[in-house]
């Protein structure tokens, strides 16, 4: 269940957080043995415990009898539920929650067998995934030793089933303790992440980077460090006589306007031999069914691959948000013999041709993803996981965060490497929202041990079940082998410091990297992934000498932020062909804060506080105040602290996506570090983990529309106006330029139309300062950038000429009017002087607005809707308004001080 949908009512924050939980937790339990199209799922009667012999076992007897345990799922949520642990995100119990990843666990249940399990030719026991190092038992019989959290582990078990009472045991080894030996022996070791403040593992020897599991769970600068276990997918007993279907893939040779030709290619396991008919049948996007292809095949026993022909003419294709429809054709295959159906699949697709464009030019190469023959500017951001504990995720959370980046202008996602494959529903959903997938292979930064080579031969038989599963989804665009490892080994010390230690070690280390991310993932995504591109590492230049470079390839851009010497205006600085990271902090909204901090713990250095901001270990807030009073000033409170931090990200993040568009088609993508959080916490996502979104997010809607202004003011005083377009079609319009007062004096008012080309960027003006404010005072005086176009939302830019914290603000006299309309309210707003930074609140009530973070002009009255269980009345008492004036000035009293409600 979505943790936003639960919001509201009387309920305190603390206790509307456990009862979320629990929800998610209890709607995770599915019915024993529940039948499933590709057989019976073992999900009910499981149990677990702290392996009695465990060293952890005389520390924590309370976790040592037999208790209710939920599959899929994570010990840690298994610990939560039975009231074993405190709520993980609530509080800081962080480093007291650090013995249950040196813990080994046992999870069993016991299950009587379906009769067609007992009567069939084959049965098989299928664990879709296992956290990590795991031991399976069945009826006493060592099954399977698993070592790899991405890996669909298969084992036979005809014959050795029984009719009742079967018992399935799996023993699931601490990662620490299971690696830490082999890794201390090494004397020279790998550069890992970040390493672990509570003394769970040494800081010299982290053991993250030597297992298959997420990476995150050791811990990141954005989350807390939870190295759980558990049987995170589903457990299934397949059974079948004749044959089983594995999979069904949908390769697009062509697809263009006129015709699509496709090759459904069915993987079969076949007991027996003999003659099978397979027909494939196509609904279309209308709902029409025809059969699209028939064969007849001999099938030897075990594995056979038939290839059936599919032409689709005059196909419905499918295009990325913002440049057409998202059909999806819907194929189910048949298997049988005679009249008999023995097996079926079912796969959907949408039908596009995708190209990464790497076209040579005077300064490198170009970097663009191309879809149906259109150059598309990628907006959008990085993904990361949304929970420690990815078993409770839901569909309706994903829907929540996709639906919001569609709703931001967004077309392109970076799912990152140091988390898990995401789910089949966040690319179904992904599919619908045409929304397209950057998809990282998992590795997430420091080094990996590929100079091994069974390392490697398990990550090329990961990556084999990643690329099936994932191929058939017309959202995934581009498969990446790692997440920043190439840049962290030539640029961030790793490799110059293995070098001086074992000069010979450091070259079979790199050797192996090359090996891995150069030869093995890129050989699995050509024979896998019908037809998508392949990218060695990010940032990177596909394994040239020189990575993260402007010239060629895709950038990640940390000075800003990671180098507080730097203003946000260096991003203006940078061009490059494609950004793929790049971010400014912020923390989530108050009522997310109040979730895991009652007030009296909230403070910008408060330990609680501290637990949430993973930043410098703990004190990044230091580095986001900064930011803050670079521009804003000292903040009087930590309230206002959340208020201005999101400002300042929201700001920061447009200047540099505004820059980035408008050099297009130099540049031709812009994602921002990060879209969503793992759990509540300072970080730098645009929506936080309640699925609530930040004033980026606001911001992210207008700054990525697909025809916008960009007035950029550099460090120098110059500011630059370019219009872009990302449609295809030619766009006419009027360009406006006010320079005016902040009490609404106008000054100086320019018009001009104005012909925007398809997909295209242009400059139409440049000023320096004294152009734009002639002898008006820059403390008091701003210019105001609006472009207005048929059919199109206006776009408006402002350009200040002082820091905030300089300018003479005037108070801007709010008003305020809530009232119902329709099946919920509606809300206006005027501000008589300009409001900068608006930001429209009701407390504790579940209430959804239409827009946030605005700036008002002088004079100017906005329309919102507001959507919430609460009645009028309630909403009024909450209404909170914060405009930068009251903020900035330190002025105590609330917003409804200098507010008018009616």
């Amino acid at each position: 269940m979505d943790p936003a949908l639960l919001e509201g009512g009387a309920m305190s924050p603390r206790r509307l957080f456990r009862v979320v939980l629990g929800l998610c937790l209890a709607l995770a339990t599915r019915v024993a043995m529940a039948a499933a199209p590709d057989g019976f799922v073992i999900d009910q009667g499981w149990s677990f415990r702290l392996l009695p012999e465990n060293a952890q076992a005389a520390a924590h007897p309370e976790a040592a009898p037999w208790l209710p345990a939920t599959v899929p799922g994570t010990v840690h949520t298994d610990l939560f539920a039975n009231k074993l642990v405190p709520d993980p995100y609530v509080g800081a119990p962080e480093a007291g929650l650090q013995w249950i990843g040196l813990a080994d666990w046992e999870y069993r249940t016991r299950f009587d067998a379906p009769r067609a399990a007992l009567d069939s030719a084959r049965s098989d026991l299928v664990f879709e995934g296992l956290d990590t190092f795991a031991e399976v038992w069945l009826n006493g019989e060592k099954l399977l030793e698993s070592d790899n959290a991405f890996r669909t582990w298969r084992v036979k078990v005809e014959g050795r089933l029984r009719a009742r009472g079967n018992e399935l045991r799996i023993v699931l080894r601490s990662p620490i303790a299971k690696l830490l030996p082999r890794v201390q022996a090494m004397p020279h070791k790998l550069a890992g992440n970040y390493p672990s403040p509570y003394g769970d593992e040494p800081k010299e020897a982290m053991t993250g980077n030597f297992a298959r599991k997420p990476g995150y769970h050791y811990g990141w600068d954005w989350g807390p460090r939870y190295v759980t276990t558990g049987i995170w997918k589903r457990v299934v007993l397949q059974s079948w006589d004749a044959l089983r279907v594995d999979d069904l893939q949908l390769r697009q040779d062509r697809v263009d306007a006129a015709r699509a030709d496709l090759a459904a290619i069915a993987s079969l396991d076949a007991v027996r031999a003999g003659e099978f008919t397979l027909r494939l049948w196509q609904t279309a996007p209308d709902g029409k069914r025809t059969l699209a292809a028939q064969q007849r095949a001999l099938l030897r026993p075990g594995a056979n691959r038939v290839a059936l022909p599919v032409r689709v003419d005059r196909p419905q294709r499918w295009f990325p948000n913002g440049y057409g429809a998202q059909p999806l054709y819907r194929y189910e295959l048949e298997v049988g013999e005679g009249e008999r159906i023995l097996a079926s699949t079912v796969a959907r697709t949408g039908l596009r041709k995708v190209e990464l464009r790497r076209d040579p030019d005077a300064k490198g190469r170009s970097f663009y993803f191309a879809v149906n023959g259109i150059p598309v500017f990628a907006k959008g951001a990085n993904s990361i996981p949304f929970d420690m504990f990815q078993p409770r995720v839901s569909k309706a959370q994903l829907r929540r965060v996709l639906q919001s980046a569609a709703d931001a202008n967004m077309n392109m996602l970076r799912s990152w490497g140091g988390g898990y494959y995401e789910s089949e529903d966040f690319f179904d959903l992904a599919d619908e929202l045409g929304l397209m997938v950057w998809q990282d292979f998992m590795f997430g930064g420091g080094m990996q041990p590929a100079y091994d080579a069974e390392f490697r031969a398990n990550v090329v038989l990961e990556a084999r079940d990643q690329v099936r599963r994932l191929r058939n989804h017309p959202s995934l665009v581009l498969w990446c082998g790692n997440n920043e490892e190439e840049i962290a080994w030539k640029y961030w010390g790793h490799g110059k410091t293995m070098k001086a230690a074992d000069a010979a070690f450091a070259d079979q280390v790199w050797q192996g990297f090359v090996q891995l991310f150069g030869a093995d993932l890129r050989q699995v995504v050509a024979e896998e992934g019908g037809g998508i591109a392949y990218w060695a590492s990010s940032p990177g230049d596909d394994l040239a000498e020189v990575a993260n470079t402007p010239a060629s390839g895709d950038m990640h851009y940390w000075e800003v932020w990671g180098n507080p010497a730097h203003p946000v205006s260096k991003y203006l600085e940078i061009t490059p062909r494609f950004m793929s990271e790049y971010g400014l902090q912020a923390w989530p909204v108050q009522r997310t804060v109040d979730a895991f901090a009652a007030r009296g713990e909230q403070g910008v250095a408060t330990p609680v506080i501290e637990a949430h901001q993973k930043f410098m270990a703990g004190k990044g807030n230091e580095r986001l105040m900064k930011y803050v009073k670079k521009e804003f000033g000292e903040p009087a409170d930590f309230a206002d602290f959340i208020y201005l931090s999101q400002a300042m990200q929201a700001e920061g993040i447009e200047l540099a996506a505004l820059h980035h568009r408008a050099s297009r088609p130099f540049t031709m993508g812009s994602l921002y570090w990060q879209l969503n959080d793992v759990w509540p916490g300072a970080s730098w996502s645009s929506i936080d983990w309640f699925g609530r979104w930040k004033a980026l997010h606001f911001h992210a809607r207008r700054f990525y529309a697909p025809v916008a202004v960009a007035a950029l003011r550099d460090a120098a005083g110059k500011t630059t106006v370019s219009l872009v377009n990302d449609r295809t079609r030619a766009v006419q319009g009027e360009l406006r330029l006010r320079v005016m007062g902040l009490d609404g004096r106008v000054l100086r008012d320019e018009r001009k139309p104005v012909a925007l080309a398809p997909l295209s960027a242009a400059q139409a003006s440049s000023y320096s300062d004294a152009d734009l404010l002639g002898k008006a005072d820059p403390a008091s005086t701003v210019a105001v950038f609006e472009l207005r176009t048929k059919r199109e939302p206006l776009s408006r830019k402002l350009v200040y000429f002082r820091a905030a914290k300089d300018i003479a603000w005037p108070a801007p006299a709010l008003e305020a009017r809530l009232s119902r309309a329709g099946g919920g309210y509606a809300f206006e707003l005027r501000a008589a002087k300009l409001a900068r930074a608006v930001w429209v609140d009701f407390g504790d009530i579940d209430a959804e607005l239409s827009d946030n973070a605005l700036t008002l002009l002088p004079g100017e009255r906005v329309s919102l809707r507001v959507s919430s269980p609460a009645s009028l009345s309630e909403l009024r008492r909450a209404l909170r308004l914060r405009a930068l004036k009251n903020v900035i000035t330190g002025r105590a009293e609330t917003a409804a001080a200098f507010t008018k409600t009616r």
